[in-house]
């Protein structure tokens, strides 16, 4: 069992005072979840996203919750990697440009998961990753037909989202896709920042393609078993299509890939049989009623 010290319990004080404070209480209600673009004026009644897995268009009840309004930094998951014994999280080669202390902390579906079970055990709240109806019902404003999650549901580069440039930002090393620090936009009306707008966010939930056409109304929670996560949201250079508040991805929970993903070149499959988690990261719920 780890000892924390006197400097790393403040430190650990400190980030359960900085989470408790920004939490958002999010009403609970229904909605329509899923790609509501068939259902929308605005869009000519045709789908926002390419996407087949989000198409069924269902109804969603939840309970109220608190959502985190900003992602988990580097510099929080740090306090937790610190106080459990663990090594800081070490991203090499190409995603190394992405550690700095106030950007979205970039890790797998497991670490995610042990950081908020971490916060529950601290607090005695019940922590956890959102589920993915939890995640979209938030990002939309509780379920408003919201395609963005920006102040006002729509994508304005350089004004409520960064630019293109600025996302291209070249550094020393030439152009790259660039990570924003938390909160660096506009809140969506809830007051929560850059839902799906600043990299992949992981939710609870299995991932199944066909889960939407047989999802329980009550506070789904994904399918029962399943081999990959679902993520929310898209990379840091993604197009206007992948930071819909519909969208959906997957991954496994380690970032592990099948063979079969993966070019059948032994130094290739080597370096490609895990995916890079510098883009996939999280923030928490609390399942409990507003105090």
């Amino acid at each position: 069992m780890v000892r924390p010290t006197a400097k790393n319990q403040q430190a650990v004080d400190a980030l359960i005072k900085k989470t408790d404070e920004g939490l958002v209480y999010v009403k609970g209600g229904g909605f329509k979840m899923g790609d509501f673009g068939e259902i929308d004026s605005r869009t000519g009644n045709l789908p926002y996203s390419y996407g087949d897995d989000n198409k069924h268009l269902h109804d969603v009840i939840l309970d109220g919750f608190y959502i985190e309004a900003r992602q988990v930094s580097y510099s929080d998951f740090d306090v937790y990697t610190k106080s459990t014994g663990q090594p800081d999280v070490s991203i090499e080669d190409f995603g190394a440009r992405f550690r700095s202390p106030d950007v979205p902390v970039g890790v797998s579906w497991n670490q995610a998961h042990d950081y908020c079970q971490w916060m529950a055990e601290k607090t005695g709240r019940p922590y956890a990753l959102p589920t993915e109806a939890q995640w979209e019902y938030a990002a939309r404003n509780r379920g408003e037909f919201r395609p963005y999650a920006t102040d006002d549901g729509t994508l304005e580069r350089g004004k409520n989202a960064p630019s293109k440039a600025e996302i291209r930002k070249t550094t020393v090393d030439g152009a790259a896709p660039k990570a924003f620090e938390i909160a660096s936009i506009p809140a969506n009306p809830l007051g929560i920042y850059q839902m799906g707008l600043n990299g992949f966010e992981w939710v609870n939930d299995w991932y199944g393609k066909d889960y939407y056409e047989h999802s329980p109304e009550k506070n789904p929670m994904g399918p029962e078993e399943g081999t990959e996560k679902v993520l929310r949201g898209s990379g840091f250079s993604a197009s206007d299509q992948g930071v819909l508040t519909v969208y959906r991805s997957k991954a496994k929970p380690d970032l592990t890939r099948d063979p079969s993903d993966v070019i059948d070149n032994p130094r290739l499959e080597e370096m490609l049989s895990k995916r890079a988690p510098f883009e996939t990261t999280f923030r928490c719920v609390v399942n409990e009623p507003e105090r």
